[in-house]
């Protein structure tokens, strides 16, 4: 090989190394750059995401429901609305509003957005309207001031904007004039939660 061919060939072999050291900078800064685009978007649809999101994606789970007073509620996540959620007990339901929730045990990572824009605007008042108009009789549970939380047994009269009527019986007791013992007026800051009878044959999720 003459002088010239070789160096010909030499500079030929230190542009292919310089050409593919380029390339080999390039390809890893476009995957940083991707990994980074990633990261952001994560960051950015994880934002977005609703405590009711990722309750809806743990409906039919046993999850524990934790309150400010430190009482807990577990059972089968059996609803997600969009200002409470209800549990299935064994015998019973709970309904929790989202406000008087402190901590949640056992939810999934899984988020799942609310597709109906009807139960979208179906919030806690509508919820305590059904159970005035079924009659159902319930324990209220009240917390709030130095008494700490309170359960009254009854059933629900009137829903207001931000409160219910409560008629306020024995245990167990029918809602008849002669066992009401007085209307508790309960504004909705103050509920902690509500348990009422499960329907018979009703099985945990």
């Amino acid at each position: 090989m003459t002088v010239a061919a070789w160096r010909a060939y030499a500079g030929a072999m230190r542009w292919d190394a310089l050409f593919e050291d380029l390339e080999t900078q390039m390809a890893a800064s476009e995957r940083l750059d991707l990994d980074a685009e990633i990261a952001e978007r994560t960051r950015a649809e994880a934002a977005a995401v609703e405590l009711a999101d990722r309750l809806r994606g743990s409906l039919g789970m046993l999850i524990v429901v934790e309150l400010a007073s430190g009482s807990m509620f577990e059972g089968t996540l059996s609803h997600a609305g969009s200002q409470a959620l209800v549990l299935d007990e064994p015998l019973h339901q709970v309904l929790v509003p989202y406000a008087s929730a402190v901590r949640y045990l056992g939810l999934s990572r899984l988020a799942v957005p609310e597709p109906s824009k009807v139960r979208q605007r179906l919030g806690l008042a509508s919820a305590l309207r059904g159970l005035a108009r079924d009659r159902t009789a319930l324990a209220v549970l009240s917390s709030g001031g130095s008494t700490g939380e309170r359960t009254l047994h009854g059933v629900i009269d009137r829903v207001g904007r931000d409160y219910l009527d409560l008629a306020v019986t024995g245990d167990g007791e029918d809602r008849r004039a002669a066992n009401v013992r007085q209307l508790a007026t309960i504004p909705f800051a103050a509920l902690a939660g509500i348990r009422s009878a499960r329907a018979p044959g009703h099985q945990a999720g």
